[in-house]
């Protein structure tokens, strides 16, 4: 008889589409961590790149690592979704194909989830690079409340590591127009609204990357978007109607011309 392999304490979940260029530094990162006790499944989203390839390759190396594919382009709430599906472990961490896990971050995360079991989510805060180096660092470590969240105060995306009993009874991703750009605010609307909460580690455990004279322009439609996403959550988040300040400054954000808007994101992460 084969060797039983025992179920993972975490399944880490990664979305790519044309990814080449950066995913092997991404896994490496992962394959990397301290703690060892875990899966990947990377969802290949109809990349027409060598991403499939580069991934095969670690397979090869690695029998942590799993590959599933989307017939068609879905999309990273769609991708991340199904991840979860076939995922084993007790905790869900997320990667993304252009960023670097610090060593420890796993580990830290892992032993934060075993001792505080009030928390659904742990963040950490993070470095931003480019290919010139690190420009920004970014988060402040402690409790996220309910306020906080529909400010827009949030998790970063890919440093988060969830409980999968929780995220799953919440519904996980919402695939729709609406969340595309912003899958992640509304997951943590819809997981607050639940009743679970988050915390964010202070230490710095991740390199989120961002190229510092690129910083993406939001088009109007995921402005709409997301205002409509804070209509919605606020209410069922049970939040006073004075927050819906925070929808508003949504399309306040359509009006303001995007250079002004660009350059003010730039002074604030530059901080």
């Amino acid at each position: 008889m084969g060797e039983v392999r025992k179920m993972p304490k975490i399944s880490v979940i990664m979305g790519v589409h044309n990814g080449e260029k950066t995913l092997s530094r991404a896994i490496e990162s992962i394959l990397n961590q301290t703690f060892a006790d875990f899966e990947l499944i990377i969802c290949d989203d109809c990349s027409s790149d060598s991403t499939v390839h580069v991934i095969n390759d670690y397979i090869k190396k690695d029998n942590r690592v799993t590959l599933i594919k989307n017939k068609s382009n879905s999309g990273l709430a769609a991708s991340l979704n199904n991840c979860i599906k076939i995922s084993k472990g007790e905790y869900i961490a997320r990667m993304d194909d252009d960023d670097i896990s610090h060593a420890e971050r796993f580990e830290r995360q892992n032993n934060f989830l075993d001792k505080h079991q009030e928390y659904a989510i742990v963040g950490t805060c993070r470095n931003t690079f480019d290919k010139e180096g690190i420009w920004n660092t970014y988060g402040q470590g402690g409790e996220l409340t309910k306020e906080d969240i529909i400010k827009c105060n949030i998790f970063t995306h890919p440093t988060v590591m969830m409980r999968r009993d929780a995220l799953v009874s919440a519904g996980m991703y919402t695939v729709s127009e609406r969340t595309m750009r912003g899958q992640d605010f509304d997951l943590w609307c819809k997981m607050y609204a639940c009743g679970y909460k988050g915390y964010v580690l202070s230490d710095i455990l991740f390199d989120y990357y961002e190229d510092r004279n690129k910083i993406k322009e939001i088009k109007a439609k995921y402005r709409l978007n997301n205002y409509r996403t804070h209509m919605i959550w606020r209410k069922k988040m049970g939040l006073p109607k004075k927050y819906d300040l925070y929808a508003y400054k949504e399309l306040l954000a359509i009006i303001i011309p995007q250079k002004l808007l660009v350059k003010y994101k730039k002074k604030r992460q530059g901080k």
